[in-house]
């Protein structure tokens, strides 16, 4: 009898007025709707402000982008079929994790809420997270792969390897960039290159998101101090002209060295460019042409001959309007 009234006495509320089913539901996560005013975006990462200045999630969308304009026209039709990711604010309402893209769908559309999952996530639990759930977007500029390897990175090396508060045994051991670069299927070496992009100045880096400056160019850039960053930025501005690779070695071995200056600047960026035009054809593109048996000489001479023939009839188009005109 003692026995059982001491069980009495240790059993909570909850177990004595709510059944094992309700205590399990109470357990899982679930879907939920939230109004669009009580969401926002992730403030930032406390363990990294000193390293990384970041205030915001590091991916940006725009109201006319094409994909955003897909997502907006499906909310508009269906709603948000697919929930976000949110974890709660000490200081009221909830951070965005994860359907970023949705929630300003829906304020477009004018819906007053979306569907979301609530989780309770450490600040690096949130980073990673918000990181892997939008690195797999179709399109993803280099400046957020910048930013999101990054803050990944610092996230991990805080968080020690630690995933849900347990170490992987995977990864014990390892260093955190190789951590990243496994993650993300990746060479170490280009997980370091993005993350090097974050050295750029925003005018520099604008023209890499751009496709202005290419992302081994734009690597080499990043190693010179901003000031001169900055005098690139408007050397490339006023001479409508992109550094090629070789040009930004150069410029980063004369700023080791404390020799580059605007005037240095301009002087290299006004340099004849040697790189050459290429109009390149797949194997897959001429293939739909030419048979499989047809060699590389082949296809080279039979392309030559084609254009041969073609600028002679030309030739034959101009030469009646010629006449013509002299009859006139």
């Amino acid at each position: 009898m003692k026995s059982s009234a001491k069980k009495v006495e240790l059993a909570s509320v909850d177990d004595l007025f709510t059944t094992e089913q309700e205590r399990q539901e109470a357990d899982e996560e679930r879907v939920v709707r939230i109004p669009l005013t009580q969401l926002h975006y992730f403030k930032g990462y406390p363990a990294m402000q000193t390293e990384v200045p970041f205030t915001g999630q590091p991916y940006r969308f725009k109201d006319d982008d094409p994909k955003m304009q897909e997502t907006l026209d499906s909310v508009k039709k269906r709603g948000v079929r697919a929930p976000g990711l949110v974890r709660p604010d000490p200081d009221g309402g909830y951070e965005i994790i994860s359907g970023h893209r949705r929630h300003r769908a829906s304020e477009l559309a004018g819906l007053e809420d979306m569907p979301v999952i609530i989780r309770d996530m450490t600040d690096e639990e949130a980073v990673i997270e918000m990181v892997d759930a939008n690195i797999q977007r179709e399109k993803v500029m280099p400046s957020e792969k910048a930013w999101a390897y990054r803050m990944k990175l610092e996230a991990i090396k805080h968080q020690g390897t630690r995933t849900s508060g347990h170490v992987d045994p995977k990864e014990a051991g390892k260093r955190s960039n190789e951590i990243v670069a496994e993650r993300n299927k990746m060479a170490v070496k280009q997980v370091q290159r993005f993350i090097r992009l974050n050295e750029l100045v925003p005018d520099l880096m604008k023209l890499v998101d751009d496709k202005k400056i290419g992302f081994t160019t734009a690597v080499e850039l990043s190693y010179i101090n901003q000031k001169n960053q900055n005098y690139i930025a408007v050397s490339i501005d006023s001479q409508q002209a992109s550094p090629t690779q070789a040009q930004a070695k150069r410029m980063r071995e004369l700023d080791e060295k404390k020799l580059l200056n605007s005037d240095v600047i301009d002087g290299i960026m006004m340099e004849d460019k040697k790189e050459v035009d290429k109009v390149i054809l797949t194997g897959a593109e001429l293939g739909k042409y030419f048979g499989a048996e047809a060699t590389p000489r082949e296809m080279k001479d039979q392309i030559i001959k084609l254009l041969d023939d073609w600028k002679g009839q030309q030739k034959e188009q101009v030469k009646p309007e010629k006449k013509a005109d002299k009859e006139k």
